[in-house]
């Protein structure tokens, strides 16, 4: 039974999934090796009502917890250095999570000890908003674990998938780079400007899939009708596998979006752009919440 959790790395991510356990009452450690991020993350709990126990020291942060969630930089050697620490600090029965997007599983575990009790628990920024936590084990792993985890994640609001195999960018990355891919072809190829694609989406396709997934909204239009879609627009479509011309030129010039203020649009006040779109995103996972209780109740 989980019920101490040791979160390591300050950054977004792990502040954030540290205080979405925190709000469902588990006991958390937050270890952060960083002095500076270690105070600036203090002053931001001190403000707030979270129960959060700070750390420097990797071993306090993970000797007793039942579950370790690794949020360190994606770099393969700093998660390596990491778990080497990990195999000699935590309790035999812990089980280890890394919420890694970039590597798959079977690099991170291999020769650990641990390596039949860790698994992937990727969550989608912001952590504390977005529902959706992407899972996976190696095919050995006990299927306990990952039961056992997505009932803790369910525990805490979350919608947990669990992949039947690992791979890279598992689906929703995979989903959105095509999606990423087809409309900076658009862009590139002048067929229309990032607003009027940006509207496209938002105004159109982005309403059905809050509802309902790809193959729903086939199944709606009809599988026949589907059928002649993607006969026409496959070989149509951009099979493109080097990086977008228009996010090369804008990274090469500094222009990385609302971090630096100028992207694909200019953000005179980046802070209250990432506000605002937590507050619409908030907004629409309550309208979500309501749809599904009337659909339970009915």
């Amino acid at each position: 039974m989980i019920e101490r959790i040791g979160v390591l790395g300050a950054g977004t991510m792990g502040l954030a999934i540290a205080s979405l356990f925190a709000e469902h009452g588990y006991e958390v450690s937050l270890y952060e090796p960083n002095d500076e991020m270690l105070r600036s993350v203090k002053n931001r709990l001190n403000k707030g009502t979270l129960n959060i126990q700070l750390t420097n020291n990797f071993e306090k942060a993970v000797a007793k917890a039942d579950l370790i969630i690794e949020c360190v930089p994606e770099q393969l050697t700093v998660k390596r250095e990491v778990y080497r620490q990990l195999a000699s600090a935590i309790r035999p029965e812990a089980i280890v999570a890394s919420n890694t997007s970039t590597f798959p599983l079977q690099t991170l575990a291999q020769e650990l000890p641990f390596a039949n009790q860790m698994v992937i628990v990727h969550f989608f920024n912001p952590a504390h908003l977005i529902p959706l936590v992407e899972m996976v084990g190696l095919p050995d792993t006990p299927p306990s674990i990952l039961e056992e985890l997505a009932a803790l994640l369910r525990k805490c609001g979350k919608t947990p998938v669990v992949l039947n195999k690992d791979i890279p960018g598992f689906i929703a990355n995979r989903l959105q780079a095509a999606l990423m891919r087809e409309a900076c072809y658009l862009l590139d190829n002048g067929v229309a400007n990032a607003a009027q694609i940006d509207t496209v989406v938002s105004e159109g396709l982005g309403l059905r899939w809050a509802i309902k997934g790809p193959f729903e909204i086939a199944d709606l239009g009809g599988l026949d009708i589907w059928a002649k879609v993607t006969g026409q627009l496959f070989p149509a479509l951009s099979i493109s596998t080097d990086t977008p011309g228009t996010i090369e030129k804008m990274v090469a010039c500094g222009d990385l979006g609302v971090k630096s203020g100028s992207g694909y649009y200019q953000y005179d006040d980046p802070a209250a752009a990432a506000a605002d779109m937590n507050k619409n995103l908030q907004r629409l996972i309550a309208l979500k919440q309501t749809w599904n209780d009337e659909l339970n109740d009915n």
